[in-house]
């Protein structure tokens, strides 16, 4: 590991949550950070540092995430590392979720992600430098019924860091995409408010929203400890491309790459099929 060394920080949703606690813990390391939500004022509430630029930033509007990057450089003169961590769930089936539900959580989780991505790649590109940390999901790797727009966000995550990682290594741009299971955080707090408008009752939303509720404040993850592993592989030379966080995500991952493994094999005669007869 290198020496560790102070870094400038670009944050989305830094509002609450592991971005809160995320900045709270970069500031208290010495580093600087630019941390968007919303509403600046969220997070100006909660934390004041000389080493803190907060900014409202609208992440679906490309323009305003370009003044947020523009204004970072300003005040910092680089980034060394962006975390696209801002992100929410939206829990109903495929046939309830209207097309503007299903769009504007695409446009927050995945495109928001994006946007951040284009426009901070020329100063990343121009120096030779940085880390980009995308917040994937356990919900990535395996589709939930009744969490499809979340579960397609995530999954679109993932695909996008993996090329991204393959485009910018000639630049000496790192890419992790963390996928962490269930953290201790209010991600879960707004109860009915995580459910489409018009949730479809033979879906049975009711099952997942029992146990999202029984499992509120009971999660086993800690995001402190979260954290700082985030800020320890910005100082690795070579850290991971993926990156699971929490045991619980690494059973389900795992378990669901065996079950694919064995499903492929089940119907390989038919994958091999496919070849024009020569």
């Amino acid at each position: 590991m290198e020496n560790i060394k102070q870094k400038i920080w670009f944050v989305t949703g830094a509002s609450k949550g592991l971005g809160l606690t995320l900045i709270k813990l970069l500031l208290s390391k010495g580093n600087k950070v630019a941390a968007t939500s919303r509403n600046a004022g969220d997070i100006d509430k909660q934390i004041k540092h000389e080493n803190l630029l907060a900014l409202t930033t609208s992440l679906a509007d490309d323009k305003s995430v370009h003044e947020a990057i523009a204004q970072t450089i300003n005040k910092f003169g680089k980034i060394d590392v962006v975390m696209n961590n801002a992100g929410y769930s939206l829990y109903g089936s495929v046939e309830s979720l209207s097309d503007d539900e299903f769009r504007q959580i695409m446009d927050i989780n995945f495109f928001g992600t994006v946007n951040v991505i284009r426009n901070v790649m020329p100063y990343l590109r121009n120096q030779k430098s940085g880390h980009i940390i995308n917040i994937s999901s356990v919900a990535g790797y395996r589709g939930y019924g009744n969490s499809p727009a979340y579960a397609s966000t995530k999954f679109a995550v993932i695909g996008l860091s993996e090329a991204l990682a393959e485009e910018v290594k000639a630049f000496n741009v790192k890419v992790t995409v963390v996928a962490p299971g269930f953290f201790r955080t209010d991600f879960l707090n707004k109860g009915t408010g995580l459910v489409c408008k018009n949730p479809i009752p033979e879906y049975r939303m009711e099952t997942l929203l029992n146990w999202l509720n029984e499992n509120n404040g009971k999660q086993t993850g800690d995001p402190n400890k979260l954290a700082n592993h985030l800020i320890e592989i910005t100082h690795l030379e070579n850290p991971p491309i993926h990156l699971l966080m929490g045991e619980d995500a690494y059973q389900i991952v795992t378990e669901k790459r065996k079950a694919e493994h064995e499903e492929f094999e089940v119907w390989k005669n038919i994958t091999f099929s496919t070849n024009i007869d020569e």
